[in-house]
């Protein structure tokens, strides 16, 4: 990656593209799916959301694999998509901005409290 492509974000461009030509050839129930997980882990971002971009990647190869098996969606990813997704971001170590900013706030108030 160049420093183009890192300051513009059009290497995630790229990359979200070529995740949603994968997704286009998965089953129905699968993409409605993909799509409830993009929406989701979206939240456990950073600042470029560069931090999910392996979690998409592995998401959708968890997908693909499954439907190649021919299970049923419920069984691979479960009732709740939001759940899931949490797990797996806060499984992968993937801290959003808020995440960052609480542990910098909490650093200086205790720097101020001299502890």
């Amino acid at each position: 990656m160049n420093f183009w492509e890192k300051i513009t974000g059009s290497d995630m461009t790229k990359e979200m593209k070529a995740f949603e030509s994968r997704v286009q050839k998965l089953p129905a129930d699968y993409q409605e799916a993909w799509k409830k997980v993009n929406a989701n882990i979206w939240q456990h971002s950073d600042f470029t959301g560069r931090n999910l971009m392996p979690i998409l990647d592995g998401v959708l190869g968890l997908l693909e694999e499954a439907a190649a098996d021919g299970q049923g969606i419920q069984e691979v990813l479960g009732d709740d998509i939001p759940g899931f997704c949490s797990a797996l971001a806060g499984e992968e170590g993937a801290k959003s901005y808020r995440d960052k900013w609480r542990e910098q706030l909490n650093k200086n108030i205790a720097k101020k409290l001299g502890k």
